[in-house]
């Protein structure tokens, strides 16, 4: 297709994903014996981990930025087009896609979720679900919008542990909790492990390119930069221009747990501590996240903790030393559990408890539910709608953690009225080329 005619087409799927206007051939209910045709985004990585789930299905698509990944990945699926950008993909192939998955860094998350959904498409996102607050709610609000199958990549909310854990808050094992804490990478032994990056400042050195890599796509909607291996392909996490450091990538794991037993939204007030560098991320961060009263349920006050210190009531109420874990304070009792154990608490007052009958059913499995609800319309368990807000007070507490102040926090509105500086890091300009 002539060069002209491709920008003509780009436009106008733009102008038509933007505005809402209908396009032909979207993805449609289809039957549950029916094979889907998925767009794989990011290959390598938990690119790989969408790629074998959705081997089941029809792959018709591979976009990854770096030749290497994306020839290894087609060769296993020689079937599919191969595509450096999504955005030339989507151009290309919109009407015979009817899913996609994104695995790439954080900082694309937004963009190609966004033009996914906008076009029609059902979407499965890595966590967290986005870079920024703003882009959050977008994501979050164009699900309820299009009314699309979607799922954040929290795969441990399909594990049963985490279902009967729920099923002991909620059925009041412990009473009414008002208060919970979350630690990760806890050494009760040794003094606490950082994380993060030992360099803080941006590498001056300007090492060549690796020829199998498209820096410039790579960089996405970032501000321009300089490639260095210091970046990709693996500690991006770290630099706050394409990650959120260790509490972006495990908050929603960890957090999901709660956010679930105890029917989490939006926080009214976040404060975080830790050390802050304007180019990369906190290596500990201590982050408290007041949460107002649910229904019946009482107001929670959500404390986070990673690499840096841990509760004091670990020590105190003689908690078992989990090096990482989500502790429930009731007002009867506590409840403390990782990715696949739980235990009530105290253990002596829990002797003799008899476990209620199961009441939430066991996951087919994390992607399995989400091709069943593109398939049917049916529900997934970590859609855009639950797992937006989820993720959106993940990336609250790096915005008090940067601003150095208490953030009170106003969901509808979108800001943190006491707080005009957190302005800046609720949302990002993109560079030019890349719109939400």
């Amino acid at each position: 297709m002539p060069t002209s005619n491709r920008l003509r087409r780009r436009d106008f799927l733009k102008s038509a994903a933007l505005s809402g206007v209908a396009l032909p051939a979207i993805a449609e209910e289809k039957s549950p014996n029916e094979k889907l045709s998925v767009a794989v985004i990011g290959v390598a990585g938990r690119g790989a981990a969408q790629l074998n789930a959705a081997a089941e299905e029809n792959i018709v698509a591979l976009c990854d930025v770096d030749s290497q990944k994306l020839g290894a990945a087609a060769g296993r699926f020689p079937k599919a087009r191969t595509f450096a950008d999504f955005r030339e993909m989507f151009d290309q192939m919109h009407r015979q896609i009817d899913a996609v998955t994104v695995s790439t860094p954080d900082h694309v998350h937004a963009p190609a979720s966004a033009m996914a959904m906008r076009l029609g498409k059902h979407c499965y996102c890595e966590k967290p679900l986005t870079h920024s607050v703003h882009e959050t709610r977008v994501l979050t609000d164009l699900a309820r919008e299009k009314k699309l199958a979607t799922q954040l990549g929290t795969q441990i909310h399909a594990g049963t542990n985490y279902r009967r854990a729920v099923e002991l808050v909620q059925g009041g094992a412990i009473g009414p909790v008002r208060e919970v804490h979350v630690w990760l990478g806890a050494n009760f032994q040794n003094p606490p492990r950082p994380s993060g990056i030992s360099q803080p400042d941006a590498p001056a050195d300007r090492p060549p390119v690796p020829p199998h890599l498209d820096w410039g796509l790579w960089l996405g909607p970032a501000p321009e930069r300089p490639y260095h291996p210091a970046y990709v392909p693996g500690r991006w996490r770290s630099w706050w221009a394409f990650g959120n450091g260790t509490l972006g990538d495990f908050f929603c794991h960890y957090c999901d747990l709660a956010f679930w037993a105890l029917k989490l939204r939006y926080p009214t007030s976040v404060a975080a501590e830790g050390p802050v560098h304007p180019e990369s991320a906190a290596r500990w961060t201590i982050a408290r996240l007041e949460f107002p009263a649910r229904e019946t349920l009482p107001p929670v006050s959500l404390t986070w903790y990673n690499g840096g210190g841990y509760p004091a009531l670990v020590k105190d109420r003689h908690v078992p030393e989990w090096g990482s874990a989500v502790l429930f304070v009731g007002a009867e009792g506590m409840l403390i559990a990782d990715y696949g154990r739980h235990k009530l608490l105290p253990e002596a007052k829990y002797a003799d408890f008899q476990r209620p009958e199961p009441t939430i059913p066991d996951s087919i499995g994390h992607h399995r539910e989400w091709f069943a609800a593109c398939k049917t319309g049916g529900p997934t368990t970590c859609n855009f709608e639950y797992s937006g807000p989820l993720t959106e007070a993940a990336l609250l507490c790096n915005v008090a953690l940067r601003t150095g102040k208490k953030l009170q926090w106003d969901a509808a509105a979108l800001s943190a009225a006491d707080c005009p500086e957190a302005a800046e890091y609720l949302r990002r300009e993109y560079r030019q080329g890349w719109t939400l």
